[in-house]
Order: C-alpha cells, then structure tokens, then sequence
C-alpha cells in the first residue's frame, strides 16, 4: 500500500517543527549538563582532569564528526528513520555508560564507535538532530528561517533543564542512576522521529531502470565511486579553491579551542572556590534561559538580506566578545559577577550560534552546502575532542581555574581578529579585481566587434557605449 505523503508547509509541518524543538533540545543542549558529573567522575575513578575531560570532549566531538555518515543515511533511509536509530544508539550508549567501571569504558560508550562493543551515545546524538534540522528543509520553504529560529530554542531549552535535572538527579542515584534515568529520556528521540513523517516534494521521481551491464574495469569503477563520495560528502576542492570558506574553518577550528571550557569548567571552578553546588548548576541554566529569547532574535536578524555582506564581521565581533568576557569570569568567583558574566556569555554565544551557517552559507554555493558543511563539521570535530583535555592538562599543571578561562579568552579573541582582519583583506582583493575582470571583458568584446576609440594620449580604448550590456555580466 502506498505511504500518504505530507504536504510541505502544511499543518503537520508544525507538528514537525515541535518535534525537531524537542529533538534539538534532548541532544545539541545535553553536553552542557557535563560538567556537573566533572567532579564526581574525577573521584570515582581517581582521574586527573585532564583524563576526565576526554569524557565531554569524545561526546561534544562525535556530535559534530557523524555528520558525512549522517547525510548518507538520511539519503538511503530518510530523516524519519534516522532520527529514530539516533535515537536508539544514544539510549543505548548512556545506559551502557552506566556500568562502565573505567574512564575508557565510558570514552566508548560516550562516543567512539568500535568493533561491535558498545553504542555510541554521541553519534546517536548526532544522527537525531542532523536529520531533524534536515527534514525542516523539506517540509518549510516559505517560512523556513522562522523555522529554523524557532526550532534552535530547542537547545535553548536543552541547555536550562539539562543541568538542573542532573543536579537533582545526581544527588538522589548517583552519576551510575542518573545515567540510566538519561537512556530512558534520550528515547524520546524516537517518538519525534516517528512523528516526521514523508514529506511530498516538487521534485519527479526518477524513473528506474534496469541493471547497468557490469564493467570490465571493476577495480578503477570502485575507486571512482569511492572519490566521487567523498566528493560528494566532503568539500576538498572549495577548500583548496575557496579563500572565504578557508579563513573561516581555520578560524573556527581555532575558536573551537576555546568555546567550549566554559560549559565544562564553569561548575568545577565555582564549587572549588565555595558557591553552592545548586547554584552553580543554576550557572549554566542561566545561559540556557537567555539564550531561550536571545537566539531566535538573533536568528532572525542574521537572515535579514540588510546584513549579508556583514555577517562574517558581526560572527568575528561575537567571537570576539565571548572571549572578552572569559576575562571577566577570570577576575571574580563572586556569585552575582558570575551570573552577570553569563548573561554576557549569553549575548555573546547566541550571536555566534545564530551566525555560524549563516556565514558558512554565504561564502560557498548553496548546491555544495551540504558537502562544505561535512569537512566543516569533521574539522571542527578535531578542535573539540582536543580542546577539554587540553586545558584539563593545563589545569593539572597550574592547578588554576583562572588559567582555564586565560587560554579561553586567548583562543577566541586570537581567532576572532584572524578572521575579521582575514576578511577585510579578501574583501579589498575581490573589489580591487572587479574592474580588471570588467575592463578584461569589455576588452575582450570590443575587440571581437572592431570597436576601438583613441584617447588623448594616443592609446586605443573601447568604445563603452557600444557594449553597455557586456558590462554587467
């Protein structure tokens, strides 16, 4: 029997829209609630920080590497399905977390996929919301920046009640229960996935087939395959070619070393200098909360076609800005500077989530989006899985948070004036060359016409009046 298939803008599309809010904020917002488990991991397995801060930077990293893998599930089996296995996997690999009686137990279960041992928690993630972000591409095309705005207060969300929850969690069954309690939670997942269901596109169906006959070249055709695939999935060339999307991945793996210490280290370094265990959850919390209001305004003013040619400076701004503001939380422990110090966080940090494809958007072609976003997402990967243990290291060795936040700030701020004054620089080079390539063209027309006119310093020049319409291409 046929699958009825919904119609794109529709009144399901909404019912989808809440199901990628609720997706989005069981899966992008849980790695915040990591630093709460920091310290109690620490003494449950005699760790130093730098080995426990391979536990939130394996999950943090595999939530952003399976993104290749994710599109070609997406493409063979569709979104509503892989939602429902990312779902699956993460359940599955928080409640193996749960008997894990060495940290290297629970760095596979967290995210490592190996032969056949344990699910991973963190390519679940990964599978759930890549494919919820997807499917709302498909089912709004009108409203589909509304959308998107609306849906990313799903990590808003994620990022408030997470570390709450854990903190009360925690408390009452231990890290082992709660991790269970997280399984269960985690399968909710599912029920979104199941409720995206096929959505019916403009596009005409491609006609099958029968079977090619098979090739003589097998070993080459293979080879073929395997390179357009990765083609396919993984943008070598526009890294190669596109000075643009160059500067900004090297600038963003470079920030990536610093944007995310806060979220693990902020609970630690309260609670080692006296601030209430419960209020130092309600830290994060409030991040979470601001960004509820703060990210989808920031969503919409960054799809405004006013601020197209500027997104780029206003990211390298915000980068800019969050790292200044890790000097403010370096200077105090107090409470209430905290608190103020996450509010500025907050302005800071939706700015740069509202405008990081934005800006990757407007510097490749939209035809090879998906494939610049795959190495984006890959590389940006390796800054994370190395950026935790780094500066647990750090904190080893100085055993001072202040330090922390230092190497924070440095990171972000040092990207910030690379990409900023890395644009500027390819912005003067593409306008210094527009008028070369213009006179190359009018040149090039003009001489095919025979139309030349002689100047008063008795060289030939084109005849501008004859080849208006050239001009513009």
């Amino acid at each position: 029997m046929p699958q009825v298939l919904e119609r794109a803008e529709g009144c399901w599309a909404w019912v989808v829209l809440l199901a990628s809010l609720v997706t989005q904020g069981l899966t992008l917002g849980f790695p915040t609630c990591t630093g709460i488990f920091f310290t109690e991991l620490q003494h449950e397995f005699q760790a130093s920080n730098s080995e426990t801060s391979w536990f939130p930077s394996i999950l943090t990293a595999m939530l952003h590497a399976g993104g290749p893998l994710c599109s070609i599930l997406v493409g063979r089996f569709g979104c509503r399905v892989t939602v429902m296995l990312g779902g699956a996997l993460a359940s599955l690999g928080m409640v193996a977390s749960s008997f894990c009686h060495t940290l290297s137990q629970l760095y596979l279960t967290a995210g490592f996929i190996t032969a056949g041992l344990s699910p991973p928690a963190g390519l679940g993630m990964c599978f759930s919301f890549q494919s919820s972000i997807t499917v709302l591409g498909f089912y709004f095309s009108r409203h589909r920046a509304l959308a998107n705005a609306l849906a990313s207060v799903g990590v808003s969300l994620g990022i408030t009640l997470w570390p709450l929850l854990s903190r009360y969690l925690l408390e009452n069954l231990g890290w082992r229960g709660t991790f269970l309690i997280f399984g269960g939670v985690l399968l909710h997942c599912c029920v979104c996935g199941a409720i995206l269901r096929p959505v019916a596109t403009s596009t005409a169906p491609e006609t099958k087939e029968g079977p090619p006959p098979p090739s003589k070249t097998s070993a080459p055709g293979c080879l073929a395959a395997c390179g357009a695939a990765i083609q396919r999935h993984l943008a070598f060339d526009i890294l190669r070619h596109n000075a643009g999307y160059r500067v900004f991945t090297l600038g963003v793996m470079w920030m990536i070393l610093g944007f995310p210490l806060p979220h693990v280290f902020l609970v630690p370094y309260a609670t080692r200098h006296g601030v209430d265990e419960h209020k130092a959850a309600l830290l994060i919390s409030i991040i979470g909360f601001s960004n509820i209001f703060l990210r989808p305004v920031a969503g919409l003013l960054a799809g405004r076609r006013d601020f197209a040619g500027h997104r780029k400076y206003l990211f390298s701004l915000a980068a800019l800005l969050n790292g200044l503001t890790n000097l403010v939380c370096a200077a105090s422990v107090d409470f209430r500077v905290l608190v103020v110090y996450c509010l500025v966080y907050s302005v800071s940090m939706s700015g740069i989530g509202a405008l990081l494809f934005q800006v990757l958007m407007d510097i490749v072609p939209m035809d090879r989006f998906s494939s610049a976003l795959g190495l984006f997402t890959i590389l940006e990967s390796i800054s994370i899985l190395t950026s935790p243990p780094l500066a647990g290291l750090l904190l080893d060795t100085t055993n001072n948070f202040s330090y922390v936040f230092y190497m924070s700030s440095f990171f972000l701020i040092s990207a910030a004036l690379f990409m900023g004054g890395s644009f500027c620089v390819l912005q003067k080079k593409e306008r210094q060359g527009r008028p070369a390539e213009a006179e190359g063209a009018i040149t090039e027309v003009a001489s095919e016409r025979g139309l030349t006119v002689e100047d008063p310093r008795g060289s030939e020049k084109q005849l501008y009046t004859e080849i208006t319409y050239v001009t513009s291409v």
